[in-house]
C-alpha cells in the first residue's frame, strides 16, 4: 500500500466508532483492520489509536496524523479534479515557437482568435530563425516546415507549402527567363541564410526527377521576408516557400520561374511532446490549428 492509502485508511478509521464499524465501511473484517492499523503505526513508529472491543480514541500524534494528513488528502483531491478538468476546458500557459515570418504573419493571428475563443489559457508565442530545443525551452507547440529527425516528437500536419522558384517581372525582362534547372546557375539568385549555412545548392524537382542546381547571386539574407523584398525589386530569382510569395504571386507583382520544378515541399508540421494524456490547452490549440488550415493541407492552396 502507498503512504496516500494508509493516510486514507486511518482518516476513515478514525472517523468511525469501532473497529467493527470501520471494518464495515472499508468491507474488511475487525481483524484486518486491526493488523492494517498496527502496520501502520509499526511504520510511523508511534501509536495513533488506542482501542478496545468497543471504541476507538485517538492518541495525540494519531490527532495530528489525522487534521494534517486529512488536509494533504483534500489537496490532493483537489489537484486531481483540477487536472482531470484541465483535459476538458483549457486553461493555463501554452508556450508556442515558429519562425519570424510564418510566426508573424499566419500564427499570431491564429493565436489572437484562438485566445479570444478560450480566455482561461495564456499563450506565450516564441519567434525565432533557429530550431527550439521544445523539452529545454518548455514549448508546449512548436511549428516546423519538413519534419526533422528529434526523437520523442510527435507531430500533426497542419498544410502542405511547396517551395517555388518566382522573380519579378522587371528581372526576367532584364536577364531573360530560364528554360531548365541548369541554366538557374547563369542567373542572379537570391540566397537564404539558414542556420548558419548558405543555401546556394538549390534542390529542385523537375517533375519527378529530383535536380540539384549551384547557384550564385549578389545579394543573401538571414531573413526570408528581406529576401522576398529583394525579389519584388528584381534583384534575382527566389526559391520561397508558397505561404510566404502566394500574394505576390496572385497580385503578378512576382511570377512563377520554371513552373514544371519546385524546390523539395517542406509541409508545415506543429511538433509536441506527448502523444498520450495532452493537456487540454495543446490538444485544443490543435485542433484549432487543424481546422483554421483545413484548406491548405492540399497543393496549391495558398
Amino acid at each position: 500500500m502507498s503512504k496516500a492509502d494508509d493516510l486514507a485508511f486511518f482518516v476513515i478509521v478514525a472517523q468511525q466508532p469501532s473497529l467493527a464499524a470501520a471494518g464495515q465501511h472499508l468491507g474488511l473484517s475487525p481483524p484486518a483492520v486491526s493488523r492494517r492499523l498496527a502496520a501502520l503505526e509499526r511504520r510511523l513508529g508511534v501509536r495513533l489509536m488506542n482501542r478496545t472491543t468497543r471504541r476507538l480514541s485517538l492518541t495525540p500524534e494519531g490527532s495530528r496524523y489525522l487534521e494534517e494528513g486529512g488536509r494533504i488528502l483534500a489537496d490532493l483531491g483537489q489537484l486531481e479534479h483540477e487536472l482531470a478538468a484541465s483535459r476538458q476546458s483549457p486553461r493555463g500557459l501554452l508556450r508556442i515557437g515558429a519562425g519570424f515570418g510564418f510566426g508573424r504573419r499566419h500564427l499570431g493571428p491564429a493565436v489572437a482568435d484562438f485566445a479570444a475563443l478560450y480566455p482561461a489559457v495564456d499563450v506565450r508565442l516564441h519567434l525565432s530563425d533557429r530550431p527550439l530545443d521544445m523539452a529545454a525551452e518548455g514549448i508546449d507547440i512548436g511549428i516546423r516546415f519538413g519534419l526533422g529527425g528529434d526523437s520523442g516528437l510527435m507531430a500533426r500536419k497542419i498544410a502542405s507549402n511547396r517551395r517555388l522558384l518566382c522573380a519579378a517581372p522587371s528581372y526576367l525582362d532584364k536577364r531573360g527567363i530560364p528554360q531548365s534547372p541548369q541554366e538557374l546557375a547563369h542567373h542572379d539568385c537570391i540566397f537564404i541564410r539558414e542556420n548558419d549555412q548558405t543555401n546556394n545548392v538549390w534542390k529542385l524537382l523537375d517533375g519527378p526527377q529530383p535536380v540539384s542546381v549551384k547557384v550564385g547571386g549578389r545579394v543573401g539574407s538571414n531573413h526570408g521576408e528581406v529576401a522576398v523584398d529583394w525579389a519584388l525589386k528584381g534583384l534575382g530569382i527566389l526559391l520561397r516557400s508558397e505561404w510566404d510569395i502566394a500574394p505576390y504571386l496572385r497580385s503578378g507583382e512576382l511570377v512563377r520561374v520554371l513552373p514544371h520544378c519546385s524546390g523539395v515541399a517542406a509541409d508545415i508540421h506543429a511538433m509536441f511532446l506527448e502523444r498520450h494524456l495532452l493537456s487540454a490547452k495543446v490538444s485544443f490549440f490543435l485542433d484549432f490549428l487543424t481546422e483554421r488550415f483545413a484548406g491548405y493541407r492540399r497543393d496549391g492552396g495558398w
